[in-house]
């Protein structure tokens, strides 16, 4: 096996692992918006504990995406090709998302309020299943031909793996959010988290093994059957944390779970990058879906001193606001759209205008 390929399959799934561990807390803190949230200030309280960091954590997936273009074009022909359906609702999913995140606060009615919750909600859930999907089939199996062309209609690639993947991720996204709400917030917030975590995880945590198993069963080898063993024993710990109070160490423990979890996935299916559910002979791998080793090479030069940067970067940006969010940090609100349509009409000299404007809802 060459190395520079195997080099760049190692390093694609370390970025699906960062973009799952980093983006799968603010994709959760998002469905929580309706699921969790009992008022206003609960979910202003959610919002601010990921205002900073969501649209970096996005980063990881766009990375992610262009590596694999740079770096195993026939991969990333295939798998957006054949997907392209629900990787397109991927993409609206994650526009409605970053819009509600910007036009929440700028109306100060339940009405306005309660619209971009559910655009947040329902964007966060679509896009972790429709990511979870896409790696679970990637990893299990697409109707490909021996040309990485899709063999059938535009549905052809649903089926259980892609629920199971789905349900995996937006699962996942949830608990990892509940132990990320527990270690940034204080007060009401933090305790009803790690309470909500401590009943769920040991179910919500159920889809992602069996894709790991199902996984196993297809390609395992003895060492990633040994990483899924690592990974039951690291929710087990992350539960037992976090049932005596230790946050920070729950929310590391289910980390570890996930870096087991991937890392026995991808084991198993390299040297595969995509299996063809038509004729094994049509596989993708790392050999015959790479760039040339020039590609190859120069990319990794960039990596070299491009990623530890950003890595450097986004962690400064975790350091700066480490600390945790309560209902006593979020401000009154204040207006913003109702303030500027007020000074609209006081400039044109319409009767009535002046002092006339309500507050409005800023975050």
């Amino acid at each position: 096996m060459e190395l520079l390929p195997t080099i760049w399959f190692i390093a694609i799934a370390v970025l699906w692992t960062g973009y799952l561990f980093l983006e799968g807390f603010d994709l959760g803190v998002g469905m929580l918006m309706k699921l969790f949230a009992r008022n206003n200030t609960d979910r202003r309280v959610l919002l601010n504990t990921i205002g900073p960091v969501w649209d970096g954590n996005e980063v990881w997936l766009l990375t992610a995406g262009g590596a694999t273009f740079a770096a195993f074009p026939r991969w990333y022909a295939s798998l957006f090709s054949t997907l392209y359906l629900p990787l397109l609702l991927v993409l609206v999913a994650l526009i409605f998302r970053a819009v509600a995140f910007e036009y929440r606060g700028k109306v100060d009615t339940e009405r306005w309020r309660t619209v971009w919750d559910w655009a947040i909600a329902l964007g966060s859930f679509v896009a972790s299943f429709g990511v979870g999907a896409a790696l679970a089939l990637t990893t299990t199996g697409l109707p490909i031909n021996a040309n990485g062309d899709r063999q059938g209609g535009p549905f052809s690639w649903f089926n259980g793996y892609a629920v199971l993947g789905g349900l995996a991720v937006a699962a996942f996204a949830l608990v990892h959010s509940l132990a990320f709400l527990a270690l940034k917030t204080d007060g009401e917030v933090r305790h009803r988290a790690r309470r909500w975590f401590v009943r769920l995880v040991p179910f919500a945590l159920l889809p992602f093994l069996a894709w790991m198993v199902a996984v196993q069963l297809l390609s395992g080898k003895p060492w990633t059957w040994l990483l899924v063993v690592l990974g039951i024993v690291a929710a087990g710990a992350a539960w037992v944390l976090a049932r005596q109070g230790s946050e920070g160490k729950a929310f590391g423990a289910l980390g570890a779970f996930l870096v087991c979890g991937t890392a026995s996935i991808f084991g198993a299916a390299f040297p595969v990058v995509i299996p063809s559910a038509v004729d094994p002979a049509f596989d993708l791998t790392v050999s015959n879906a790479s760039s040339s080793a020039y590609t190859l090479g120069l990319m990794s030069v960039v990596a070299a001193i491009g990623l530890p940067l950003v890595i450097a970067y986004q962690a400064w940006t975790y350091w700066v606001f480490r600390r945790r969010v309560s209902a006593a940090h979020i401000p009154a609100a204040h207006g913003f759209l109702p303030a500027i349509a007020a000074k609209v009409l006081v400039d044109k000299g319409a009767p009535g205008a002046a002092g006339g404007a309500s507050a409005g809802s800023g975050e």
